[in-house]
């Protein structure tokens, strides 16, 4: 069983009863100021703590709502969502707490501490069920199953209830805000399908529409972006699915309509600079934020945000890999123009590599990878060789020297489909 397409967008009101409804079944997290993220912009900001929810992501709250309103009906029939990971782990805790039974569909490449997170939350009451390659693949696989149980269809976020639901953070962060003595002038916040945005604009733009809201993607996967200047949802024909938690090819219909209705800021960010982001979160703030999670954070250079005012921005999940990290570094440095590949094809001459470290590398330049292959009968041997660099500013001599010396260097851009066997 589906819930009705035609379903209305929510109101404020709406937002206001799914607070009341799922008080006690999600944590209200708290605002932690940022001197960092304070200094860099001129203004006074918070960042709202959604990674220290009980499933360390928003996700719950849209669940929850949801899954709160079902009839007996559909609580004997059970409930099916298709999930990366988070939206999975809310349904998991809303049907464990609610006791609702739940079949949650997971694509393979869903990280696996995600994966044993959503079993370990669910317990008893949830089945996963993971296969296919994409989100697409376990959606529609959800969605068979929903035409062959008759299970009820929880929406990651196009439903009115799941965006309700989400819209609950808004009126906490105000609410807060206001115990602090102080106002809320923007609130940033991370898009994938829309539903977190369109929550947060659907109770702002009737509570307190001086409140502006900038809603942040991941510039792989800016499919609100798309979806307003096309005049409605499209879906992207390839997307970057590093930032998993908001990598989403099309936004919603219901999301879509909230939007275009209310017109919020929209940006754009590069994953690199999310990596960036993601640590600088860990190294200042000491906080775990997962790639969506620091989406929010890492746009306020691009936000227009003006000195003075008071911004809060979204962390919106804490459920990152470890495993990643190492990606993490690497596109983070990457973006900061701190590490850079060439193909260097060496002379199969004694001394080349002698001369390519004294004569092209700089004081303060390292090797962090070189990879070659000695060809018998060539004159050269390629390798393909990463550069570690101490700043910025060393990459013009770098490559001068490079175009002096006698050994054919050839940089690789990072649009270079080279790129894929290095990140």
């Amino acid at each position: 069983m589906t819930f009705p397409a035609e379903a209305e967008p929510p109101t404020a009101d709406d937002v206001d009863a799914a607070a009341e409804r799922i008080r006690g079944r999600v944590a209200r997290t708290g605002l932690t100021p940022s001197p960092r993220l304070s200094e860099a912009t001129g203004a006074s900001v918070w960042l709202k703590r959604e990674d220290q929810q009980p499933v360390r992501s928003y996700k719950g709250r849209g669940a929850a709502n949801l899954i709160a309103q079902l009839d007996s009906e559909q609580v004997w029939s059970g409930v099916v969502c298709a999930s990366a990971g988070n939206h999975a782990q809310g349904v998991a805790h809303a049907c464990a707490s609610l006791g609702v039974s739940a079949r949650i569909y997971l694509p393979a490449n869903t990280p696996r501490q995600k994966r044993e997170r959503v079993a370990a939350i669910g317990g008893d009451w949830v089945e996963t069920v993971v296969g296919g390659t994409t989100y697409d693949d376990a959606a529609a696989a959800a969605l068979a199953d929903v035409e062959r149980t008759g299970a009820t269809l929880v929406p990651a976020f196009d439903h009115p209830h799941t965006v309700a639901g989400q819209g609950t953070i808004a009126r906490e962060v105000l609410e807060d805000l206001v115990d602090l003595g102080r106002r809320l002038d923007v609130l940033v916040v991370p898009v994938g399908g829309g539903g977190l945005l369109a929550g947060c604009l659907t109770w702002l733009r009737e509570r307190h529409p001086g409140v502006r809201v900038v809603g942040v993607e991941p510039a792989g996967a800016a499919s609100m972006i798309a979806a307003t200047r096309a005049g409605g949802p499209v879906t992207l024909p390839a997307i970057d699915r590093f930032v998993d938690g908001a990598a989403v090819a099309r936004a919603g219909e219901v999301t879509y309509e909230v939007v275009a209705r209310h017109t919020p800021g929209l940006v754009a960010v590069p994953e690199g600079r999310v990596c960036t982001e993601m640590i600088a979160l860990y190294q200042t703030e000491g906080i775990i934020a997962e790639p969506a999670g620091a989406l929010a954070a890492a746009a306020l250079d691009v936000a227009g945000i003006e000195p003075g005012q008071n911004v809060v921005a979204v962390v919106s999940g804490g459920n990152n890999d470890v495993l990643r990290y190492p990606e993490v570094m690497e596109r983070s440095l990457v973006h900061e123009g701190l590490k850079h590949y060439f193909l260097v094809d060496f002379p199969q001459e004694p001394g080349m590599l002698r001369l390519f470290l004294d004569e092209v590398l700089g004081p303060d330049d390292d090797i962090a990878l070189f990879e070659y292959t000695k060809r018998n009968n060539r004159e050269t041997g390629p390798a393909l060789v990463g550069i570690e660099l101490g700043s910025r500013e060393d990459l013009d001599p770098l490559l001068a020297r490079m175009a002096e010396s006698t050994i054919d260097i050839e940089p690789i851009p990072p649009d270079s489909p080279l790129f894929r066997f290095v990140l």
